[in-house]
């Protein structure tokens, strides 16, 4: 089975990933396109969820809470954090368009120890990754300091000509805390949109090694292993990660033959 989940070009899903799609236990993600007046009820079974607003406004709901008109970027290639919407299991919540919107949805096995929330564009930490052309840019919109039972949810800008989540790192083995165990998702986004960009999943043994081709609006899915991504000359590359694993903790081990660089 391919690692790579190609977009759907015209409905409602835009992609979708379920643990049982993708052969592993935690980590699901589906993006959808929504017109003006649109409504999309979300409710993913045993699971919370992590309601990304890409670009667009909406109304979100759930049985008590309601959080008006959501969203303030028309892409996701400007430079300002989203709006999100944490909804813990069993909870539903009904999002609503008030423009086109663009929506990522993450979820990951939990029950219901918190509360449903939004997550504000102003409490949303923003850092730079990497120097000259291995910089990006990073904005932790449900990170492991934040309250959830599974999810970590991060989204990444790299330049034209970049490497981003480079030198190569992994999180497969549960041993913290030098390295965690986690599955995730990358839905790339390209700016202009008929760009690509190259993605590696790979591991130590070659058990998995793909090199992969990505267009706007596919996934990526890496259930373990080394997975950097290459973006081309011309073309500016986004992509919003979802991981989730036994343990609610991000630490990465890099690639050994390569984390000389870090060290120049």
């Amino acid at each position: 089975m391919s690692l790579l989940v190609k977009a759907r070009p015209t409905g409602r899903t835009i992609v979708e990933v379920t643990p049982r799609s993708a052969g592993w236990k935690y980590v699901g993600f589906a993006a959808y396109r929504l017109q003006p007046g649109e409504r999309l009820e979300l409710q993913v079974p045993g699971a919370e969820t992590c309601v990304v607003v890409l670009s667009g406004k909406v109304t979100a709901r759930t049985a008590e809470h309601v959080w008006r008109d959501i969203g303030e970027r028309t892409s996701v290639f400007e430079d300002q954090a989203p709006f999100a919407v944490y909804v813990p299991a069993p909870e539903r919540v009904e999002i609503v368009a008030h423009t086109a919107a663009e929506i990522g949805v993450a979820s990951a096995p939990a029950g219901a120890e918190f509360e449903p929330r939004l997550i504000e564009p102003g409490t949303i930490r923003r850092s730079v990754r990497g120097q000259g052309s291995n910089t990006r840019y990073v904005r932790d919109i449900l990170p492991q300091t934040e309250p959830a039972a599974s999810l970590l949810v991060v989204e990444v800008r790299t330049p034209p000509g970049h490497s981003s989540s480079y030198p190569p790192h992994k999180h497969d083995q549960d041993n913290l805390p030098h390295e965690s165990s986690l599955e995730e998702t990358y839905y790339h986004r390209l700016d202009p949109p008929q760009g690509f960009a190259f993605q590696r999943v790979y591991t130590d043994d070659r058990s998995i090694d793909e090199a992969l081709a990505v267009e706007d609006h596919d996934v990526v899915m890496v259930p373990r292993g080394y997975h950097p991504v290459i973006v081309p000359h011309g073309y500016e590359s986004y992509y919003l990660n979802v991981m989730a694993g036994p343990t609610r903790a991000w630490h990465f081990h890099n690639d050994p033959a390569h984390e000389w660089m870090l060290k120049k």
